[in-house]
């Protein structure tokens, strides 16, 4: 794979454009937008091919078939569980992608400059096809214990969130957001800071904390901006540490989360770093949203790792 340079402009020359669309994204508001969609995206001159997958791992391979079968664009029609699974198909080529912002979190991208009504998002697409234009913006590349890689464009959670996640995805009831609310609850119940350690760019940090987010966009889970300094064009990656909270200090300081204020509070210690080491027994991390890898990991920020059709 290579890094994308700024003046890398090469679109396939006749591919069409992919479209990765999610009809349950953001619990189906949106499912009868794709016929627009795809109306819309026909007005940029090449031909537009829905991609066919059931599943994840099928709408993985079919994002990384279409990559390599010459697609002039991949596009996405859904939230950041879509965007991440097409990321890892044009992550360092010159494929450029577009996210249409149509799940329940969309927070790369609103957070690289995607217009956040999907429609209107879909002309700015169209405009960029028709010019052959598009922009480089970061990426952050997760590599596992076991030497596997993976691509994430927003935040990688490590602390409580992960926590949180991983305890709502084992739950089988209550269905629906009121699982999330119930995870929290229990997580809450076993609140305990843990021993973390962080290598950022080689020097070493050992430290008990509750939350620990590497960020190479602000936001993560529905807009709140737990890195809010992060810039998906510095090549840098954002960490953002939460000490030792108790359960009422914590739940005091999180709703500050969606305004970028928490990271004023005095437990809270916020570091920028281009190599990211993350070490604490038990946890498994989520990026974008998505069950990632278990601890420990190291997280690099790869300048202009993905083109936008923006």
């Amino acid at each position: 794979m290579h890094a994308v340079t700024a003046d890398d402009h090469s679109f396939a020359a006749d591919g069409p454009v992919a479209v990765l669309a999610n009809p349950t994204a953001g619990r189906g508001r949106h499912r009868g937008l794709l016929p627009r969609v795809l109306d819309r995206l026909a007005e940029g001159g090449r031909p537009v091919r829905v991609l066919d997958a059931r599943t994840p791992v099928q709408a993985q391979a079919a994002c990384h078939e279409a990559v390599a079968d010459g697609a002039a664009a991949l596009v996405t029609v859904g939230g950041d569980g879509t965007v991440h699974l097409a990321l890892q198909a044009v992550a360092g080529t010159s494929v450029p992608f577009g996210a249409v912002p149509a799940g329940t979190g969309n927070d790369f991208a609103i957070d690289t400059g995607f217009p956040g009504d999907p429609l209107t998002a879909v002309d700015a697409m169209v405009a960029a096809l028709r010019d052959g234009r598009s922009r480089p913006v970061d990426l952050a590349r997760i590599t596992a214990a076991d030497g596997t890689h993976r691509w994430y464009g927003a935040v990688l959670a490590a602390g409580f969130d992960a926590i949180v996640n991983e305890r709502a995805n084992r739950m089988r009831w209550p269905r629906g957001p009121r699982r999330y609310d119930l995870a929290i609850l229990v997580e809450l119940a076993r609140l305990r800071p843990r021993r973390y350690t962080l290598r950022l760019d080689g020097e070493i940090h050992e430290t008990d904390a509750v939350l620990v987010a590497v960020g190479n966009c602000p936001s993560y889970g529905g807009g709140m901006r737990i890195c809010p300094d992060a810039d998906p064009t510095d090549g840098l990656l954002d960490v953002v540490v939460g000490g030792r909270f108790d359960r009422r200090t914590l739940m005091r300081v999180k709703p500050r989360i969606y305004r970028g204020t928490h990271v004023a509070h005095p437990l809270v210690r916020s570091y920028r770093a281009r190599t990211v080491e993350v070490e604490a027994a038990g946890i498994t991390t989520y990026a974008d949203g998505e069950r990632a890898v278990d601890l420990p990991v190291t997280i690099t920020a790869v300048p202009g790792a993905v083109r936008l059709l923006r």
